[in-house]
């Protein structure tokens, strides 16, 4: 939900920095290797052309910053791949963040191999196949998986 800042005119968006930072720990899941924010505002101005500081794009992610400008708004989505909605809207963060969520467990090679895998076989094989990895997650402790797109769970 987008209010007005009433200090500048402009947005004050809650919710601004945790979502900006999931995106970057999605684009960057490893934290040996993922830049700074120097850094990072270095390549969104080289992707994108726009500019922001890396500075002003810490003060956002940590949320010691939460007022940004349709410009920033619009060349941050840009560069993360996702609708500038997503910083406004509860809803598109929602279905946003259910997509990369399977991003980022179709980076691992046995996921992708499972997935593939089970192409083509029947919906009664596919719900047995979904019942034995929800008991795999049990057994490893693991929170049930939210897949958030309406599918019925076994």
């Amino acid at each position: 939900m987008a209010t007005a800042d009433s200090r500048t005119g402009g947005p004050l968006v809650e919710g601004f920095g945790d979502r900006l930072q999931r995106l970057i720990n999605a684009m960057y899941p490893d934290e040996r290797k993922r830049p700074g924010y120097t850094r990072l505002a270095k390549e969104i101005r080289e992707a994108t052309g726009g500019s922001i500081s890396g500075t002003y794009l810490w003060e956002l992610a940590t949320g010691k910053k939460c007022n940004v400008t349709l410009d920033q708004l619009n060349v941050l989505a840009q560069f993360f791949g996702v609708p500038a909605e997503y910083f406004l809207n509860t809803d598109v963060a929602e279905r946003v963040e259910a997509q990369l969520r399977v991003a980022i467990a179709l980076r691992d090679a046995r996921v992708r191999s499972i997935a593939l895998r089970a192409d083509g076989l029947s919906a009664q094989a596919l719900d047995a196949l979904l019942v034995m990895v929800n008991e795999a997650r049990k057994l490893e402790r693991l929170s049930p998986v939210d897949e958030g797109d309406g599918s019925a769970a076994v």
